[in-house]
């Protein structure tokens, strides 16, 4: 059977730079069939719990619009914490699929962040857990016109915080409850950069039209 994929670009001027975004989904897979998504994973250049968690959000905003019901990554860690399961390393489909059938859930989201600096870079998917497909996949950039904030990079360069093994694992809000420093929130105006970008990211974020009457 022949799969037809729509694909949409974008490339809009923005306030502090340019932002281009491109996405895709697989028109073939029956997205109504599907409601929870948990989003597993944001990984790569920035290094805060906190920050990853922000951005989780915005991508969960996103999925809440589109119809889905998001479980955030911050509750998605909770859970494989509380079965003592490794919350890193999460981006490859193997680790994806097998964490959203922990989590009985058909579809897991992750994203990757490869750049966070003068430009941001980012890729998110949406994967099948049954056969372990991607049946969504979006890309972003954004040319921010300056650099990063030393507090979201701080664990990944050894400023702010001591960014080891606890940190990682216990850090933002909850980082006070286990003695530990809490790690450094995204800037206001990296907040809307970031946003901005996802909103680009997830053009094409296919629409549920299903209704429950």
């Amino acid at each position: 059977m022949k799969i037809c994929v729509y694909i949409l670009s974008i490339a809009v001027l923005i306030a502090g730079g340019c932002l281009a975004g491109k996405s895709s989904f697989r028109s073939s897979y029956d997205f109504n069939s599907v409601e929870k998504v948990a989003i597993v994973a944001i990984e790569g250049a920035v290094e805060s719990e906190t920050a990853r968690d922000q951005i989780a959000d915005f991508f969960a905003m996103e999925l809440l619009d589109n119809g889905f019901a998001p479980i955030g990554r911050a509750q998605v860690r909770s859970k494989l914490a509380d079965q003592q399961l490794d919350t890193t390393g999460l981006t490859t489909l193997e680790a994806a699929t097998e964490v959203g059938l922990i989590l009985k859930v058909p579809v897991v989201f992750i994203v990757n962040i490869p750049r966070f600096d003068e430009e941001i870079t980012m890729t998110a998917k949406m994967i099948d857990v049954e056969d372990g497909s991607i049946i969504w996949m979006g890309k972003g950039t954004g040319k921010t016109g300056q650099a990063a904030s030393n507090t979201v990079l701080g664990v990944l360069t050894g400023r702010g915080t001591s960014g080891g093994y606890e940190d990682n694992l216990y850090g933002g809000p909850m980082a006070e409850l286990f003695g530990g420093e809490a790690e450094p929130a995204l800037t206001p105006a990296e907040e809307q950069k970031i946003q901005r970008i996802v909103r680009s990211i997830c053009s094409s974020l296919p629409i549920r039209t299903t209704l429950n009457w």
